[in-house]
C-alpha cells in the first residue's frame, strides 16, 4: 500500500496556515502568504487587518503581482488565471499563473486519461514532458493536461489543450467524460500549491496516434495498464500530481479493488482531500 499511498501523502505535506497569513481581496479570502511576502504586499498598497493581508481593490491584483515579479519574487508566465474564494465558485479577480504559489491561491487544471481498448486489454497513452520544461522536466505525464486559464471552463480547457498538445481533434476531445476531481495542498519549490484537478476519461480509437505539437511534450507512448500501475507503485517517474489522477483511475476501473484494504485506504485519502477545496460549476460542453 505504501507504494501508492506515498504519492497522496507527498501531495498533502502541509497543514495551513503553516506560518502563513491569510490573503484577502476585500472580504474574500483567496490565499495564504508568507510573512516576507506580506511585508512586500503592504509596501505595494495592501494593508493588515488582524492577521490577514488585504488588498481592497481586486482589480489591482494583476498590477500588484507584476510589481512583485519585477522585484524577483516569482517568474512571470504571461498566463492569466481566475482567482476564486475558497467557499465560492465565482471569479473575483485574475492573476498571472506564476504568482499562484507565491500567493497560495487555489488553481485549477484538467487531466485526461487517454484510454485504448485492445484485444490484450486496456492501454493508456503516456506523455514524456519536454526536458526544457521549467517544472518537472522529463517526467511522465498524461496525454493531455493543463491549467485552466481565466474565463475558461474545464471542458473548454480540455478541448483547447488536446489540440494544442497532442493533435487530438476537438470533435474527439469533446467526447471525454468528466469522472472525478482530485485536490491537494502541497509545498513545492515554487511555493504553496492548492490545486484542483478536473479528471476526464476518453476511450480513443485504436488507430489514433498523438503527436507532440507545441513543445510541451517530447514523445507519446501507449502503455498497458499493468505497466502504468507498476510504474506508479514502484517509481517516481510520473509527474507528482499525475500519480494521484492515476490512482483514482485504478480504483474506478477495478485495477485496484476498492473494497480491499488498500483500495479503501487510497479512496479515503483521495476523498478526504477532495472535500477541502473549491469546486467549479461551469463545466459545460463548448
Amino acid at each position: 500500500m505504501n507504494g501508492l499511498m506515498r504519492h497522496i501523502e507527498r501531495a498533502h505535506n502541509v497543514t495551513l496556515p503553516a506560518g502563513r497569513l491569510p490573503f484577502r481581496l476585500g472580504e474574500a479570502p483567496v490565499g495564504w502568504v508568507e510573512p516576507a511576502v506580506a511585508e512586500a504586499l503592504c509596501r505595494l498598497g495592501c494593508r493588515r487587518s488582524g492577521d490577514a493581508v488585504v488588498l481592497d481593490a481586486a482589480e489591482a491584483l494583476p498590477a500588484t503581482a507584476r510589481r512583485l515579479a519585477s522585484d524577483g519574487w516569482f517568474t512571470w508566465r504571461d498566463e492569466a488565471f481566475d482567482v476564486r474564494p475558497d467557499d465560492a465558485g465565482q471569479a473575483v479577480a485574475t492573476i498571472d499563473r506564476g504568482a499562484l504559489p507565491l500567493f497560495g491561491i487555489a488553481a485549477a487544471g484538467v487531466h485526461l486519461n487517454g484510454l485504448v481498448r485492445r484485444a490484450d486489454g486496456l492501454h493508456l497513452w503516456v506523455a514524456r514532458r519536454a526536458r526544457a520544461k521549467a517544472l518537472d522536466p522529463g517526467k511522465l505525464d498524461h496525454l493531455v493536461a493543463g491549467g485552466i486559464g481565466a474565463g475558461l471552463s474545464p471542458r473548454q480547457t480540455l478541448i483547447k489543450e488536446a489540440e494544442e498538445e497532442a493533435g487530438l481533434p476537438a470533435a474527439l476531445a469533446a467526447k471525454a467524460r468528466k469522472v472525478s476531481t482530485v485536490r491537494y495542498t502541497m509545498l513545492r519549490a515554487e511555493g504553496l500549491r492548492r490545486d484542483v484537478l478536473h479528471c476526464f476519461d476518453l476511450l480513443l480509437p485504436d488507430d489514433f496516434v498523438p503527436r507532440p505539437m507545441d513543445g510541451e511534450v517530447e514523445s507519446f507512448a501507449l502503455w498497458p495498464m499493468g505497466q502504468v500501475l507498476n510504474t506508479v507503485r514502484g517509481t517516481d517517474e510520473f509527474k507528482f500530481n499525475v500519480n494521484l489522477v492515476l490512482i483514482d483511475l485504478f480504483l474506478r476501473l477495478g485495477i485496484i479493488d476498492e473494497e480491499a484494504e488498500e483500495g479503501r485506504a487510497l479512496r479515503a485519502a483521495l476523498t478526504e482531500s477532495a472535500s477541502s477545496e473549491i469546486e467549479f460549476n461551469n463545466d459545460k460542453p463548448g
